[in-house]
């Protein structure tokens, strides 16, 4: 493990813990059954995406996949990504057997020609990224940026 990974690591660690502090310390009387997170990748660099993936990795082991509902919105140039021959398709199918869930945007698979059928399986396809981000985030969702 390189310096800058352990660093990045260390960082989503924090991130993932402030984001928890913040919401304890909201004065609500009762904490939700499950944390929620959702994170965003809008470019096609692989060294990007292994960076969002390896948080992601670090929220499902800090708080536990079975206490977690974590999504991972994509769009823009990064949907080719998603792809079953992508260099990360793996990985993404780890993130899915962990519960994680993976939306691809409609409207970007149009603009870059991908269809459903070349996802990697269990990728769901919702109409608008930013529209999925901007609800969840609405919805309670803490906004993870990578």
């Amino acid at each position: 493990m390189t310096a800058l990974h352990a660093i990045a690591r260390l960082a989503a660690a924090v991130l993932v813990a402030a984001a928890m502090s913040a919401h304890a310390a909201d004065g609500s009387a009762t904490a939700p059954a499950r944390e929620q997170a959702i994170f965003a990748a809008t470019d096609a660099d692989p060294a990007k995406w292994n960076f969002v993936l390896g948080n992601i990795a670090n929220a499902l082991e800090g708080i536990g996949a079975d206490k977690a509902d974590i999504e991972l919105v994509v769009y823009g140039p990064a949907i080719a990504m998603l792809k079953k021959d992508s260099v990360v398709a793996d990985r993404l199918a780890a993130a899915l057997g962990h519960g994680v869930r993976i939306a691809a945007c409609q409207n970007s698979m149009r603009g870059f020609k991908i269809e459903a059928a070349d996802l990697v399986p269990g990728v769901s396809v919702v109409p608008a990224g930013v529209v999925e981000l901007i609800r969840r985030e609405h919805a309670g969702y803490a906004y993870v940026r990578s």
